[in-house]
């Protein structure tokens, strides 16, 4: 059984970091691609919490890195 309360908060609180980083020439498209590719690779790594055997992979990890990617995106400083 898939649980949503994780990965719903992991989404929100990536979302609302992802709105305070400003434009300048540190965090680039390129930065965030690579930001979100280590944290597909550390969510394997990872793994699943103890109990929750639905998927391989930390399914809050990679929602947090989705969150952080939509909060920069939506509002781009």
């Amino acid at each position: 059984m898939f649980v949503w309360g994780p990965v719903i908060i992991a989404l929100i609180i990536g979302f609302i970091i992802g709105t305070r980083f400003k434009n300048n020439n540190i965090y680039t498209l390129s930065s965030f691609l690579v930001i979100f590719i280590l944290a597909i690779l550390f969510a394997k790594g990872i793994g699943q919490f103890p109990y929750y055997d639905d998927y391989s992979i930390a399914t809050t990890l990679i929602a947090a890195a989705v969150g952080l990617l939509a909060g920069k995106f939506i509002f781009d400083r």
